[in-house]
């Protein structure tokens, strides 16, 4: 089991890596960056636990900080203590908060949502592509939401809003948009990805 569990683990890491480093991951839309990263850390989650999941999410964090380091956009502020925020001449430490915290809970929950949704649904797929499709909502929320509540005028300054309805604006164009492709991505993936997944891992 340790072993089969650190293979996994192993290959999950690396695909994330790949995903990081190359522009496979994270897709550059002017403003900010669409992902998929998170497709593998939701299947690694239901595959091998909330604890493994975690360190998965803790690796897309990272990995999060480093590429908005190296290739910043508009708003890599939020997401790089190295990039400084619109409007000052500095970074801000609460943006290792929003690159590393949603995506250490994103590792976490799928374990739990689907064995919570299994309880409900006769079709073990729905509830795979709804923990997939959910998942990746609340992600999607607790970054936007986090970036407009923590850097609210540096928001409203990156994407040209006027007060607060035009940065509510903004996060739902954001959410409606790329938002709802990886929640799909993600639902589609979860429920043809893990079953077979699952009987090839427990064979071992």
């Amino acid at each position: 089991m340790k072993i089969r569990e650190f293979t996994l683990t192993t290959v999950f890491l690396a695909i994330i890596l790949l995903f990081a480093l190359t522009p496979i991951g994270f897709i550059h839309l002017g403003v900010i960056k669409a992902t998929i990263i998170h497709v593998p850390i939701i299947i690694a989650s239901i595959i091998l636990g909330p604890r493994i999941g975690a360190f998965l999410g803790l690796a897309f964090g990272i990995s999060s900080v480093v590429t908005n380091t190296m290739a910043p956009t508009l708003l890599s502020f939020a997401f790089s203590p190295a990039v400084p925020v619109l409007g000052t001449s500095h970074g801000s430490i609460w943006a290792l908060f929003i690159a590393i915290v949603p995506r250490v809970i994103v590792g976490v929950v799928p374990y739990y949502l689907n064995k919570t949704l299994q309880k409900v649904l006769s079709k073990e797929k729905w509830s795979l592509f709804l923990t997939g499709l959910l998942t990746t909502v609340l992600h999607t929320f607790l970054i936007m939401g986090s970036i407009a509540l923590i850097f609210h005028d540096a928001y409203a300054k990156a994407v040209n809003a006027d007060g607060i309805s035009g940065i509510i604006a903004a996060v739902l164009m954001v959410f409606f948009t790329n938002g709802i492709a990886e929640a799909t991505l993600a639902a589609f993936a979860a429920a043809l990805v893990v079953p077979p997944l699952l009987k090839v891992a427990n064979k071992y």
